[in-house]
């Protein structure tokens, strides 16, 4: 069933949401009913994206997106996982390297050109994908108008959430390093990667994805991550975005992924929130992680599907 309606010589259709809360599944969906602009809804319809590039975020290598690619592959995708500069070699490798590595001079703003750059190679405009500060990327390069989507899953907060949550400032204070000097690399511990990261599971899985994913990160990127640089209008009209959060994540709360969800006021624009009850901030290499998957290939096909 359609509907339309007039407003300011534009005419306006309703995409089909659904607008309930599923309590007995272990994800919380918050959804809502936007209207955007017809001319937007049959260009989704009528050429839908073929690329997903998916954005890495701190402290893990590029081959946790591995399950992830093949699943979009096998479902019709073209898809990309470009390392960050300088990480494109095996976890092990990069963790014996020295702290004056070159991944320390990774800054957000040299990674937000780095994927911005990889884009505007790619045939049409991409969906994209990212988690934790790989989902802030995606926030802010929809801002540059490179994308016809995206998908932010457990992100890191940008500019203008309350980011005071306890667990959250623990892990991120050290990692900013504020209280030592030089702008080196920094290496998640496993004790921390246990707690923040992987929390809940048996230990030697915990050990095993420490030793598969865990790199060092630049201090600049996450320094950055709290100035300006990271700063998301919030009401400017945009494509669509979902943002997703895990009920146990300890590194970046679901309360911190919801905030984020309603800081955006574009009425005009499709914003849609998930909280997987039970999984935490890792969604790689655990059975957890084709649940994800599977909600965001479901919300990625009724974008192609207006009533």
């Amino acid at each position: 069933m359609e509907n339309q309606v007039a407003h300011h010589d534009i005419s306006w259709q309703k995409l089909l949401v659904h607008d309930t809360t599923t309590l007995n599944y272990s994800y919380l969906i918050q959804w809502h009913f936007v209207w955007i602009p017809i001319s937007q809804s049959k260009k989704m319809s009528d050429a839908r994206p073929k690329s997903i590039v998916f954005i890495t975020g701190v402290f893990i290598s590029n081959i946790c997106w591995t399950e992830w690619k093949t699943f979009f592959e096998d479902n019709g995708y073209d898809c990309f996982a470009p390392a960050w500069p300088h990480k494109d070699f095996s976890a092990e490798d990069l963790r014996n390297r020295p702290v004056n590595d070159p991944i320390a001079k990774n800054t957000l703003n040299s990674l937000l050109d780095h994927y911005a750059s990889i884009i505007r190679t790619l045939p049409a405009k991409p969906i994209l994908i990212g988690h934790s500060l790989g989902g802030l990327i995606v926030q802010l390069l929809l801002q540059k108008d490179i994308a016809v989507a995206g998908v932010a899953i457990h992100s890191f907060p940008p500019k203008g959430i309350n980011r005071f949550w306890l667990s959250f400032l623990k892990i991120i204070w050290e990692a900013m390093v504020l209280f030592t000097v030089g702008d080196g690399t920094y290496m998640m511990s496993f004790n921390k990667w246990r707690y923040t990261i992987t929390n809940g599971m048996k230990y030697e899985q915990q050990k095993e994805l420490y030793y598969l994913y865990a790199i060092p990160e630049s201090k600049k990127v996450i320094r950055e991550a709290f100035n300006c640089i990271a700063k998301i209008d919030f009401d400017r009209t945009h494509v669509p975005l979902l943002i997703t959060s895990g009920g146990n994540d300890k590194l970046i709360p679901p309360s911190l992924n919801y905030s984020n969800y309603r800081k955006y006021s574009s009425n005009s624009s499709v914003t849609e929130y998930i909280e997987f009850r039970t999984h935490t901030h890792l969604v790689f290499g655990t059975p957890s992680w084709k649940e994800e998957a599977g909600c965001i290939l479901h919300w990625l096909g009724k974008l192609n599907t207006i009533q």
